[in-house]
């Protein structure tokens, strides 16, 4: 994660301080014959996209279009400019060096004056047609594979319908125009103001006294019940027994992946089999080895938060995943509400790569808001939002830090009260002390209050699907189901397997678990551990 926050800060600075004007000329008969046409290069070309004049050289220097001409950016020295990722990266992880511009792809003819298809088909960008339902189907039917190069939200052929209440109803669909709207109509003053909190990665002795800081049994919710959090598990380095211990305390476990690979284009640009390996794959060994029979593991978090598009949501209706929790929303004045994906996203597709689904899906989004990162919203100018509270570069103190827990929660609670979404990796909470220390003051400052609730992303799906006023709230079955802890730890002394994988050559790797060991560490072809299964 620091390294991303680093290139991400080399980029900025080289962008702010090294852009300048490249004077170029017209090209005509009269003029050196080597000088470049402005107009011919740009045309057609996105403005934020940056692409090299030459191939020669270092790899550092780009140029994207503007209105008074070409600006170039140069990368600082050791590092190359990626091409397909759009941003200096350490030369030796970048390949694109002999590419001058990112691939441009043939469009499809959608929009027409007068169809040039017969009814039920669409125009290739080479004017062949064919039918309407073969477009973004994940396979090229165009000669040209036009077909697949115009499928997001908003130009899928086939994409989901807009919003219609008459036809979504609660328990099993909610969606709104833009978003905002209440479930049940309820009058804000009436509703919960709910908050999540949420862990990314593995769950082991780095984090596990953090966790039990945080949800030490005594914050009670106004309801009477402890408070609690949702973790999304990835697999290497997880300490299985520890798992098994917050799902007894009540805490949700989702998945965050068997790999987490590191190359974001793996899941941005994965397949069905990929994702059902990696996110059903992950699935099976938490509750393998942690022993969690309840079929309660419904969540899923791209790694990255990148999103795998209609294929991602595919698997996971076929899975029977209930919700998944890696889209982001652009910081707005309102914030938004979760939704189902029957119909269309009341958003802009906003984060890493644009990647999210366009057609209709049985899941529900728990969308994540961008927290408001300014010191004072009411006076300084405005900046980009975070998704991950540990993506707020800005934040360098605790009193910061609790600055930006208030101003979110009162622009949640003082607008329509959508859930405030708290989303970090233990280690940076870890980082500072006084971080850790910020967190647990706003949790109890907000448990003074009888209109918070520190809840599961499940928890918030079942208050959706039955909007329940404030007043009613104690006895809300769906929230009183975990209220109580029950029993002791499953184990004292789990086993401390030492495992191999013929996957990952070289490796032994511990698998904590308090369940008997496997043969050999579980891994992506062989998630059981059991061995591998020969075709």
């Amino acid at each position: 994660m620091a390294r991303v926050i680093v290139l991400f800060g080399l980029l900025c600075l080289v962008v702010v301080t090294i852009a300048a004007e490249v004077r170029v000329k017209r090209q005509d008969d009269d003029q050196d014959p080597d000088s470049i046409n402005v107009e011919e290069l740009c045309k057609d070309r996105p403005g934020d996209e940056y692409f090299r004049l030459s191939t020669e050289g270092d790899c550092r220097e780009v140029v994207r279009c503007t209105r008074s001409g070409l600006k170039q950016i140069t990368c600082p020295s050791g590092l190359a400019f990626d091409i397909e990722k759009q941003t200096c990266d350490w030369k030796a992880k970048v390949t694109t060096c002999d590419k001058k511009e990112k691939p441009r792809k043939v469009l499809p003819i959608l929009k027409t004056d007068e169809p040039i298809c017969p009814e039920g088909k669409l125009s290739c960008g080479n004017g062949e047609c064919i039918d309407k339902e073969l477009f973004c189907n994940g396979k090229p039917d165009c000669k040209d594979e036009s077909d697949e190069n115009a499928c997001t939200v908003e130009l899928d052929p086939n994409r989901a319908p807009d919003c219609d209440t008459n036809q979504c109803v609660l328990p099993d669909c909610f969606c709104s125009a833009d978003g905002t709207r209440i479930p049940g109509n309820i009058e804000p003053q009436q509703v919960p103001q709910m908050i999540t909190i949420t862990f990314n990665g593995a769950v082991n002795v780095d984090n596990i006294d953090l966790y039990e800081d945080i949800f030490n049994g005594q914050r009670q919710n106004p309801n009477g019940c402890q408070i609690r959090g949702t973790y999304f598990v990835s697999h290497k380095y997880t300490n299985y027994s520890a798992v098994q211990d917050l799902h007894r305390k009540g805490h949700e476990i989702s998945v965050f992946s068997l790999t987490h690979k590191d190359d974001p284009n793996y899941w941005t640009q994965g397949t069905y089999d990929d994702w059902l390996a990696e996110m059903a794959g992950a699935r099976l060994i938490v509750e393998r080895f942690a022993n969690i029979t309840d079929g309660s593991i419904i969540g899923v978090r791209a790694p990255y938060l990148r999103v795998g598009g209609n294929k991602q949501f595919e698997m996971m209706a076929d899975q029977f995943f209930v919700y998944d929790a890696s889209i982001t929303a652009s910081l707005g004045r309102v914030p938004i509400w979760p939704y189902t994906l029957y119909f269309r996203m009341p958003h802009k597709c906003n984060g890493n790569a644009h990647n999210c689904p366009s057609r209709s899906h049985p899941v529900w989004e728990m969308v994540m808001n961008e927290l408001d990162r300014r010191d004072d919203p009411t006076f300084d100018e405005s900046l980009p939002g975070c998704h991950m509270v540990d993506s707020c570069s800005n934040i360098q103190s605790g009193e910061q830090f609790g600055r930006l827990l208030r101003h979110n929660f009162n622009r949640h609670y003082n607008t329509n009260r959508a859930p405030l979404g708290l989303h970090f990796h233990a280690s940076w909470l870890k980082s500072k002390k006084e971080y850790r220390e910020e967190l647990i003051k706003f949790i109890e400052e907000m448990l003074g209050r009888n209109d918070v609730f520190f809840v599961t992303m499940l928890q918030v799906i079942q208050w959706m699907q039955n909007p329940t006023e404030l007043n009613a709230l104690r006895d809300f079955q769906e929230w009183k189901e975990k209220c109580d802890v029950k029993g002791q730890p499953y184990c004292s002394l789990p086993n401390a397997c030492p495992l191999t994988t013929r996957e990952l050559p070289g490796e032994t790797l511990r698998l904590f678990t308090c369940m008997e060991c496997p043969n050999n560490y579980p891994w992506i072809l062989d998630p059981t551990g059991d061995g591998f299964s020969t075709k």
